[in-house]
């Protein structure tokens, strides 16, 4: 990757992908309110990969059998990682988990755990 595409970053949690820029300035669309991006390179490093494959256009993630497949659902429009490479650090997963949230890696490893 070379240029703009090598600053985006997916999040961990819902694998929205943006400009790393744009998660320090404005934090995630979906994952803000505990996630805390806004303002810290640090959150966004913590959170967010550069190391994502595929990617989706969600329009409308309401009525979207992808944005079904990809446990997308609920979320904003906007461009999605199909996976995502990273390991998020423990304190985040229950800062995830403590907003109601429940974390699913999006790396496909719950999915391969699951079909075991």
């Amino acid at each position: 990757m070379n240029g703009p595409a090598r600053s985006l970053r997916a999040c961990m949690v819902c694998s929205i992908v943006q400009q790393q820029q744009k998660f320090i300035s404005m934090g995630c669309p979906n994952c803000e309110e505990f996630l805390n991006l806004r303002g810290s390179s640090d959150a966004v490093n913590d959170c967010c990969s550069q190391v994502f494959e595929g990617v989706i256009t969600l329009v409308d993630p309401q009525v979207s059998w992808v944005a079904k497949w990809q446990r997308l659902n609920g979320y904003v429009p906007g461009t999605y990682a199909v996976k995502v490479t990273g390991i998020l650090p423990e304190d985040i997963i229950q800062a995830v988990e403590d907003a109601g949230v429940k974390y699913i890696p999006r790396d496909g490893s719950q999915a391969e755990e699951e079909a075991v």
